[in-house]
C-alpha cells in the first residue's frame, strides 16, 4: 500500500511539474512591425516556443528604450535593446538621466550588430564627415538611441547638433525626406543592409560616409559598447567600395527573476536552433556563440546564459 502510495506521489509531483513548465509564459518586446526586431524576435519566439515548450509571446513596441522601461515596470520578461541603450539605463546617464538606474535586467546574448550608416545625397557636396556642417541632417526620432549615436559620432569629428540643421526623424521619415531632397544627410543604426536604405539606393544615388580609423578608435576608447564595422562593397547598390564604421549590438535581455534552468534551456535552443531561426528570418544567420559574449560592457549574463556559454567554452 505504502509503494502505490509513494508512486501515485511521484506520478503526481511529475505532472505537476510538467504542467508548471507547459504554463510557463514570456512577454517578449521587441520594435515596430517595419524595423528588424520584431520579425526577428517572432523567428525566435515561435522556434523557441516549439523546441523549448516555453510560451514566448511577442509585442510590438517602441524599441530599446520602451523595452527596458516595459521590463522595469514588470510589464515583459524579455527584450531585444541596444547594448549602448542598455548599458546608458544600467549606469542611469544619457538617455536614462531622468529616470536613473534600471538594473532589474541581465543579459541572454548578443545578436547582431547593428551599424551606424550616414547616408548623404552625393549632389550636397558631402564626402566626409566633416562636410555635414551647415546642411540638412537627420539624427534619428528625438531620444532616441540613433540620436545619441550621431551625437558621438559627430563630436569624434569636432562637430556638434550646432553645427548642423539638425532634424529628428525615424528611418522612414528619414529615408522620404531625403528622396524628396529636404534633407541632405541622415543617420541610422540598424542591421546591414537597411530595408529603407537599400530601397532608397534603388531610386537615387547615394553615399554612405566613412569614419576614419582615428575616429574609430576614439569612439571606441569613449564609448567601449562600440565595435569597428566594415560594409562590405555592394551592400547597396551604387556602393562599390567597402565603408568603415562603426557598430552596436543588438542585445537580448531578459528580467532578473526568470530562473537559471529557464533562461539556459532558452539560451541552448537559441543558438542549438539557430538554422531554423534563420528560416523565419535571415538575421538568424548572425548568431553565433563567441560574438554573443563580446562587448556586453558593464551589465552581467543571467546565471543561466552564462551557464550554457561556459559549458560551450566561449565564457570563462
Amino acid at each position: 500500500m505504502k509503494k502505490v502510495i509513494v508512486l501515485m506521489l511521484i506520478v503526481f509531483i511529475s505532472f505537476g511539474l510538467l504542467a508548471c513548465q507547459r504554463g510557463e509564459r514570456i512577454r517578449f518586446a521587441t520594435g515596430g512591425t517595419l524595423g528588424t526586431y520584431y520579425p526577428f524576435g517572432t523567428a525566435i519566439a515561435t522556434t523557441l516556443t516549439e523546441k523549448t515548450g516555453i510560451s514566448i509571446t511577442v509585442q510590438s513596441t517602441g524599441a530599446s528604450r520602451a523595452n527596458i522601461q516595459l521590463m522595469q515596470a514588470g510589464e515583459v520578461e524579455m527584450a531585444i535593446v541596444q547594448n549602448d541603450v542598455m548599458d546608458y539605463a544600467w549606469r542611469g546617464v544619457d538617455l536614462f538621466a531622468a529616470d536613473g538606474q534600471i538594473r532589474n535586467f541581465r543579459v541572454m546574448a548578443a545578436l547582431y550588430s547593428e551599424v551606424c550608416q550616414i547616408v548623404v545625397n552625393p549632389a550636397a557636396g558631402i564626402r566626409t564627415i566633416a562636410d555635414l556642417r551647415g546642411k540638412s541632417v537627420s539624427v534619428g526620432d528625438a531620444g532616441s538611441g540613433v540620436e545619441f549615436n550621431a551625437r558621438q559620432i559627430l563630436a569624434a569629428h569636432g562637430l556638434t547638433f550646432d553645427d548642423i540643421n539638425r532634424q529628428t526623424l525615424g528611418f522612414g521619415a528619414s529615408a522620404d525626406a531625403f528622396r524628396d531632397g529636404r534633407i541632405d544627410a541622415f543617420f541610422v543604426t540598424a542591421g546591414a543592409p537597411t530595408p529603407a536604405i537599400v530601397d532608397l539606393a534603388l531610386g537615387r544615388d547615394i553615399l554612405i560616409l566613412d569614419i576614419s580609423e582615428a575616429s574609430a578608435n576614439q569612439i571606441i576608447r569613449s564609448y567601449p559598447f562600440y565595435s569597428r564595422y566594415t560594409i562590405s562593397a555592394g551592400t547597396y547598390n551604387g556602393i562599390n567600395t567597402d565603408v568603415l564604421t562603426v557598430a552596436v549590438k543588438a542585445t537580448l535581455i531578459v528580467h532578473e527573476s526568470l530562473s537559471e534552468d529557464t533562461v539556459y534551456k532558452m539560451t541552448r535552443a537559441l543558438f542549438e536552433y539557430r538554422s531554423e531561426i534563420a528560416v523565419g528570418h535571415a538575421r538568424g544567420n548572425d548568431l553565433n556563440a563567441a560574438y554573443a559574449v563580446e562587448g556586453i560592457g558593464n551589465v552581467p549574463f543571467h546565471p543561466g546564459a552564462a551557464r550554457y556559454f561556459r559549458e560551450i567554452g566561449v565564457l570563462r
